[in-house]
């Protein structure tokens, strides 16, 4: 089958590390045609409905030279057997506008994972508040007076922005550090933008864990971004180091109750992280850490994947 993988520039994909391209690759190993298409080249005509450029790829081995361009040509997406949302954040008005496009896509009978109604209504750091009983002690506002009464009651925060990835913005705020308002004023843009504020969990000296879920079903292994010295942010895009180790007793406790949740709303792909026995973000946009888990353990997620939403595009025919 054809399946269309809606991704950053290919340039900028490393595919030593990126779980987009692991996923393209057991696709190609399956049998399948692996297309790209860029967001921006999303479109709806009255002719085609919605549609976009798209990029045939040949997958490579190689990391460097990852992939050979076969073919390119404007492609309706419900022509497609499955069609990937892959872009990283930031989640933007074009993000969401993209959601809309391909919401419209499905109308017309395309396949999209995961589906774009569930990425709209699950941000990824907002999400937890449904499952609060996992999530670490947390406040949402752009409020400058409630963060300043969540830090002094918390004594020692992580502040970060509702729309970020990678570890960008994020920071390590105690109660009595003297950049403790400017860096509350930034943030927030003075009071202009909503952020996260969580209490800081110590544990993140062990790793901030990235469980994966596929279709409902828990990966049993997680990859432990553990910080690197001075560092507060796991985050591999911050200089983390992954660590894969199996699930704890807790990890499975919180992946095995939202994994059937998540995935009847048509989550295909979840990336959970928590530190410590503290949930502290569910990731739906473009979860990653499968070659890091697949080349410690073995375990092959992406073909996971792949077998997933072979079985999901047979049942809807």
């Amino acid at each position: 089958m054809r399946i269309a993988f809606i991704v950053d520039r290919l340039q900028s994909l490393k595919a030593y590390k990126d779980t987009s391209i692991a996923i393209m690759r057991a696709a190609q190993a399956a049998g399948h045609a692996v297309w790209t298409i860029q967001q921006e080249a999303i479109h709806w005509s009255p002719l085609h409905g919605v549609c976009a450029e798209a990029v045939h790829l040949e997958m490579l081995a190689d990391d460097v030279e990852w992939f050979v361009e076969v073919d390119r040509h404007v492609v309706a997406l419900r022509d497609f057997r499955a069609v990937l949302m892959r872009k990283d954040p930031p989640f933007d008005i074009e993000y969401v506008t993209a959601t809309w496009l391909l919401e419209r896509a499905e109308a017309e009978g395309a396949r999209v994972f995961n589906r774009p109604r569930a990425l709209r209504d699950h941000p990824e750091k907002l999400s937890i508040t449904e499952f609060a009983r996992f999530a670490v002690p947390t406040t949402v506002a752009r409020d400058a007076g409630i963060i300043h009464s969540f830090i002094e009651a918390e004594r020692d925060v992580i502040l970060k922005p509702l729309g970020g990835m990678g570890g960008s913005e994020v920071f390590h705020v105690r109660h009595d550090d003297p950049n403790r308002n400017v860096i509350v004023e930034t943030l927030t843009h003075n009071g202009a933008r909503t952020i996260m504020a969580q209490r800081y969990i110590p544990e993140i000296a062990d790793g901030d864990k990235r469980v994966l879920l596929v279709a409902g079903e828990v990966v049993p292994y997680c990859l432990a971004r553990i910080p690197k010295a001075g560092e507060t942010r796991g985050n591999l895009a911050a200089g983390g180091k992954g660590v894969a180790q199996p699930l704890s007793s807790r990890d499975l406790e919180i992946a095995t109750t939202l994994a059937p949740v998540l995935a009847a709303r048509g989550l295909l792909l979840v990336g959970l992280d928590v530190i410590g026995d503290w949930l502290t973000e569910i990731n739906v946009t473009s979860p990653t850490c499968m070659v890091e888990i697949a080349e410690q353990t073995g375990f092959d997620a992406a073909a996971l994947f792949v077998a997933a939403l072979e079985r999901r595009c047979v049942a809807a025919d």
